[in-house]
């Protein structure tokens, strides 16, 4: 063939493969077309030692494109979203950025839409054990002790958010009533249950650790302790603790109740044995801090029941109270 047929027309020939080219491209492109998808994955968070979020979304919809059978492997194994809490400040509704990554090449991710999540500052407290029991008329307890699980424990460990443990009290209770019924002699018994949950209560109420998502989770320690309860009949005296109701007024906007302290932490009660019985605990009135700003302490009369006394007649009781605060969005990552 000679170079001249060749060159011949050549115009006509590019033409001819180049509209070759851009059919097989159409029809690869159609084979195999963009593709924008969403999925819903969970989220990932980052958060520093000090923080705890509550409550924070587990999910998020992300938005992915590509060419179709790249983008049909994406799946919730290969595409991320993280939330980066590391500088944000404690605070309610505190914005914070989702960032979303593919782990397959040629894939492109929006960023779905910031999120607002409740943080607060992450504690660890030592909270005192209060031990209810419950004895028949004319019965009382001599002694009563949690053991953790073979040591006497007087208290309790808790982390989880500082907002929570205003007011903030740990319990176990004997199940039943101790007296002839459950095998107590005519003098004195010795009675033992195992694994008796451990309940907590605060400003809101029992707080049930399972039903609020915090990140990370709130720990107990122990969760359960073992009970022992010597109890006599013909007690005359009881020793019961005191607690203190929620505050007849709360402090003034922008300041929140920290811990609360009561001295003595319980009291001797003299009575009729029967009476005694009924008795697991003394609650002082609530008092009102609408002008407090800072701690404060009060004297409270002991409301000691009908029909016993005891030789203490005032409580004191420390609030420690703080400002709160200030509540700013986190920045961008």
């Amino acid at each position: 063939m000679s170079w001249k047929l060749v060159t011949d027309d050549w115009r006509l020939k590019l033409l001819a493969l180049s509209l070759a080219v851009l059919m097989l491209g159409a029809v690869a492109f159609s084979q195999n077309p963009p593709t924008t998808k969403s999925l819903t994955v969970g989220l990932n968070y980052t958060v520093p030692p000090n923080t705890v979020l509550i409550n924070p979304p587990t999910k998020t919809t992300v938005t992915y494109s590509g060419l179709a059978d790249v983008i049909s492997h994406v799946d919730s194994s290969n595409l991320i979203a993280s939330v980066d809490a590391s500088r944000a400040l404690p605070g309610t509704a505190v914005r914070l950025n989702v960032k979303a990554t593919s782990l397959i090449p040629n894939v492109s991710v929006q960023n779905p839409p910031p999120i607002a999540v409740n943080v607060d500052t992450l504690q660890t407290r030592q909270v005192p054990l209060t031990i209810n029991v419950t004895t028949a008329a004319g019965w009382g307890v001599s002694k009563k002790t949690a053991l953790c699980p073979v040591n006497e424990c007087t208290s309790v460990n808790f982390t989880g958010p500082i907002s929570w443990e205003t007011n903030f009290t740990a319990s176990v209770t004997y199940p039943g009533v101790i007296g002839p019924a459950t095998g107590c002699g005519v003098l004195a018994c010795t009675v033992t249950q195992f694994n008796q949950p451990i309940l907590l209560r605060n400003a809101n109420g029992s707080l049930d650790l399972s039903a609020v998502r915090t990140i990370p989770a709130p720990t107990l320690d122990p969760v359960s302790v073992t009970l022992r309860v010597d109890a006599v009949a013909g007690v005359t005296s009881s020793t019961v603790p005191l607690v203190i109701a929620a505050p007849s007024q709360p402090p003034p906007q922008g300041f929140w109740i920290t811990g609360v302290t009561i001295t003595p932490a319980t009291v001797v009660i003299s009575g009729d044995p029967g009476v005694l019985g009924r008795i697991q605990r003394i609650t002082l009135p609530g008092v009102d801090l609408s002008k407090s700003t800072s701690d404060a302490t009060f004297q409270i009369s002991i409301p000691y029941p009908n029909g016993t006394s005891g030789p203490v007649p005032l409580a004191t009781a420390v609030y420690s109270i703080s400002r709160n605060p200030q509540v700013s969005p986190s920045p961008g990552p």
